[in-house]
């Protein structure tokens, strides 16, 4: 089994190199990248099912032992990640096989699509700070790539923001890195939580804490570092932006996660405090973006923003209920977001625009789109029975036992703004007067939804089947705020 921890890392590197070798064989590009995705899901739920049954499970790789050599770490927390990193891999690149276009395709799309993968389930996966460090390169240098795959001017020059603010963030990350060895003579995890639960300097680690959280905030779009999201996700195809607004994010997240429950737990009192005064900023924010626009593609970028304001306030809340909410919110955002981005690309498929004052009718001509699109939509939303309900209710819940009244209110008023912002879709582009023309109307596109279908079936099931899932988080949030037991695991104390 330990061995089985590194292939969610090698397997899509490997493809990836070799995919560049087929670069103008669309096909066996189709055929090679079909079966890898397949294959990743499925290694990553069995190792979620072999870590759930007997504990974490750690790799030193080239045998050299923590604290001195590169760890890779699969907790509940990472294979859970990296099963949601895994389904929303096959569903884009299943979804890019119907819309991607040919001029994308021959720019290398699919190497860069995998490599894009092995740095995402890296950055889950290892138990050292630098190397997260280097799977966060790894990821952004192949986003790089994705996102301006195309070149249109509005990429490019939106790319560039990207691009440059994380080429910032990397900077201050690696300044980072360089602070908390100096402190404590480590950068393995498991041993920097040691380390820095020795330290007296409280002063010093609260200074590095808190530059740890820009550096994550900055990657994972918290208030204000917020503002190079929306427009940089607009401008890439829909498979791209689903991948983006999915997962991408969530890395930055679960790292703020891991930091924060694992490493720097010393001062909940302030860093905490800090985490959860940004969380309701981020919500309140985020969401006002949303609800001031007119593009299908805009409101969902700024609702990124405004959702990963809910996680975040389960870890400011710092309690068992608050970060198992969390944790089940982050799969609920990455199944419902990853989804609501590719039900945009299929209606700009439709209609050739994403800007809702021009389209409208889509629920005569194409009612499947429109009843799975409301589905999702009422999902991100919060309503019952569906997944975002039951993630919400949890975090709503915690901040109540602990009397986080200002965060619930503001938690509560974000939902109704989403509710809102997203009938708002609903009502011009799906509901009202056809504005398609006839030839428009007539496209068949349920090669296109098909690879959609599943996630929402997931924030059905995640609904519907919410106490057993809840539980699966509680166990998960458990473990992470149990710092031993992952301590133990990798030193083998």
């Amino acid at each position: 089994m330990n061995n089985l921890v590194i292939l969610p890392i090698l397997i899509p590197f490997l493809i990836g190199t070799i995919l560049i070798f087929f670069a103008k064989q669309h096909q066996i590009q189709r055929v090679i990248s079909g079966f890898t995705a397949v294959a990743l899901l499925g290694i990553s739920i069995y190792m979620a099912v072999v870590v759930y049954h007997q504990g974490i499970t750690t790799l030193a790789v080239g045998n050299w032992q923590p604290p001195f050599g590169i760890v890779l770490v699969a907790d509940m927390f990472a294979t859970m990640m990296l099963i949601l990193s895994s389904i929303v891999g096959v569903v884009c690149l299943f979804f890019a096989f119907q819309t991607i276009s040919n001029e994308r395709e021959k720019f290398y799309f699919y190497p860069f699509y995998f490599f894009l993968l092995a740095g995402v389930n890296g950055a889950f996966l290892t138990g050292d700070l630098f190397n997260l460090f280097v799977f966060f390169e790894v990821m952004l240098i192949a986003s790089y790539i994705l996102i301006v795959i195309g070149g249109t001017k509005y990429q490019l020059r939106e790319s560039l923001k990207y691009v440059i603010i994380n080429i910032f963030a990397s900077i201050l990350f690696i300044v980072g890195v360089a602070y908390i060895y100096a402190a404590t003579g480590t950068l393995n995890f498991a041993d920097l939580a040691v380390k820095v639960a020795e330290l007296e300097q409280q002063g010093v680690l609260n200074v590095i804490a808190i530059l740890f959280l820009i550096v994550f905030a900055m990657k994972g779009a918290l208030f204000p570092l917020y503002f190079w999201l929306p427009r940089s996700y607009y401008g890439p195809p829909a498979a791209i932006a689903a991948l983006f607004g999915g997962l991408l994010t969530k890395v930055g997240i679960y790292a703020i996660f891991r930091m924060f429950t694992l490493v720097f737990n010393h001062d909940p009192g302030f860093t905490h405090n800090i985490i959860l005064a940004l969380a309701g900023l981020t919500m309140f924010f985020g969401v006002l973006g949303a609800v001031s626009q007119f593009d299908f593609k805009r409101i969902l970028s700024y609702h990124i923003i405004s959702q990963v304001g809910y996680m975040v306030m389960g870890l400011g809340i710092f309690t068992p209920l608050a970060i198992a909410g969390a944790i089940y919110y982050i799969a609920h955002h990455i199944i419902v977001k990853a989804a609501l981005f590719l039900f945009a690309g299929a209606t700009q498929k439709l209609t050739g625009t994403t800007n809702l004052k021009e389209m409208g009718g889509i629920l005569k001509t194409h009612p499947w789109l429109a009843w799975l699109f409301f589905i999702s939509a009422i999902s991100l939303a919060g309503i019952p029975p569906l997944s975002g309900f039951f993630s919400k209710f949890a975090l709503i819940l915690a901040g109540f036992e602990e009397g986080r009244y200002i965060i619930v209110t503001v938690a509560l008023i974000v939902g109704l703004l989403t509710l809102f912002s997203m009938m708002k879709i609903f009502i011009y582009a799906f509901w009202g007067e056809q504005k398609m023309t006839t030839e428009q109307a007539k496209q068949k596109i349920g090669k296109v939804i098909l690879p959609i279908v599943p996630l929402v079936a997931l924030t059905i099931i995640l609904g519907f089947f919410a106490e057993p899932i809840f539980q699966y988080s509680l166990a998960v949030a458990n473990e992470i705020l149990d710092p031993s037991i992952y301590i133990n695991s990798v030193l083998k104390e």
